[in-house]
């Protein structure tokens, strides 16, 4: 299995890691009812924490397609290399970074930390277009 690869699994695991955190903080402020219920009735708005677990989960998950594309696209083209193998360890890094910091509402080195794990998505999808 390519190293890129290895990072997308871990990268769907961490996706597993973002929903169980948002859905945990949530579950603390509405309750198990809610949580095993049809959440059909409208709620209050969350708690910081909560809220910033949940956004953090929804920008992973937006973002998490384009590395699936970019991580497969490498690797079926056969376009693996050191440069890419980099890179989407960075991008993984980057993302695990992220989540704690999120997490903690620490602004700024957040948006950085997110820009670099998209400009290691960015080189990634350029070897597989060019490389």
């Amino acid at each position: 299995m390519t190293s890129e690869l290895t990072v997308l699994a871990l990268g769907a695991l961490l996706l597993v890691v973002h929903i169980m955190l948002a859905v945990h903080f949530k579950t603390r402020q509405y309750g198990k009812d809610w949580n095993m219920g049809a959440r059909d009735e409208s709620l209050p708005p969350l708690n910081p924490v909560a809220g910033r677990l949940e956004r953090a989960r929804d920008n992973f998950a937006e973002t998490f397609p384009v590395a699936i594309v970019a991580l497969l696209a490498v690797t079926l083209a056969d376009k693996s290399s050191l440069l890419t193998e980099m890179a989407a360890w960075t991008w993984l890094a980057a993302r695990v970074i992220y989540l704690p910091l999120y997490w903690t509402g620490v602004p700024k080195v957040r948006t950085l930390v997110w820009t670099v794990s998209l400009l290691a998505l960015l080189v990634v999808l350029g070897a597989a277009l060019v490389g």
